[in-house]
């Protein structure tokens, strides 16, 4: 069961954007190790049944023993679910396919929706000592996410830098706002940060210039550049940090992480 009175807990953040192909997974996966090389500690939960934060970490499949599907549908112990990966200081949570079933195997169950804050917010979650916890949510506004935004204390939404990119944005707030006013009253916007950004590219600068009108201090002032070692980094399975730290990539999720953890302090859990 989760404790709501315990005064202090790790920051959770989910990264979330029901439009696939935005940078998402690879927010997770770089803001954590960069949040890692800042002295933080941190748990990463692929709650994607792609499980591409996973493999992009270096958890190959025969090594997912035990998942978020046993987490969530199983009540598994975080003993057995939460793995060290190959960088000191980031842990995970991994997933497989199988997590792709958890909606309809959950939807007998009346507390279906709240079933990951009950796993993350618990007091077995003290001795870990994590000072993050991040959630990869699934490219959809779907009972995971929903179980990720009741779990979480803010929301970092990542947008690509392309045409109609804020025409999605609308049914995200949406949920979010439904998410505040049903389940979660202090669930907030972390940030607004923009991916794929090409200083070249006029149609980037339009982006920018409309979020910024239009969302204001919601957007980071770090943005994330389209960067080939960034496209790159997840198939050797590892943080762009890892394979190559001077990429403007890295510098970016660097900055990005400086950022975040300044802009707010640990809140309550």
């Amino acid at each position: 069961m989760s404790d709501l009175s315990r005064p202090t807990g790790p920051k959770i953040i989910a990264v979330a954007n029901q439009k696939g192909g935005v940078g998402k997974t690879t927010t997770a996966i770089n803001l954590s190790a960069a949040l890692v090389e800042d002295g933080q500690r941190v748990l990463l939960v692929d709650l994607d049944p792609q499980g591409n934060a996973s493999t992009g970490l270096g958890v190959e499949a025969a090594d997912r023993k035990s998942t978020v599907y046993d987490l969530l549908v199983e009540d598994a112990p975080l003993d057995d679910v939460i793995q060290r990966t190959r960088t000191d200081g980031l842990y995970i949570i991994p997933a497989t396919i199988d997590l792709s079933s958890a909606d309809m195997e959950l939807i007998s169950n009346e507390k279906r929706s709240f079933l990951l804050q009950d796993a993350l917010r618990q007091t077995a979650m003290d001795r870990f000592a994590f000072d993050y916890i991040l959630i990869d949510c699934p490219p959809s506004l779907n009972l995971l996410t929903v179980n990720a935004m009741i779990a979480a204390h803010s929301v970092l939404v990542p947008l690509q830098s392309e045409f109609f990119a804020l025409e999605g944005l609308s049914q995200l707030m949406l949920t979010i706002r439904e998410v505040r006013q049903t389940a979660n009253p202090g669930l907030r916007i972390e940030g607004v940060v923009l991916t794929m950004y090409d200083r070249r590219n006029n149609l980037s600068q339009q982006v920018e210039e409309d979020a910024r009108t239009n969302l204001g201090e919601l957007v980071f002032e770090t943005m994330i550049p389209r960067n080939v070692r960034l496209s790159e980094a997840p198939s050797f399975a590892m943080p762009v940090l890892s394979y190559d730290p001077q990429s403007q990539g890295a510098r970016a999720y660097r900055a990005l992480a400086v950022e975040l953890v300044r802009n707010q302090t640990k809140v309550p859990a």
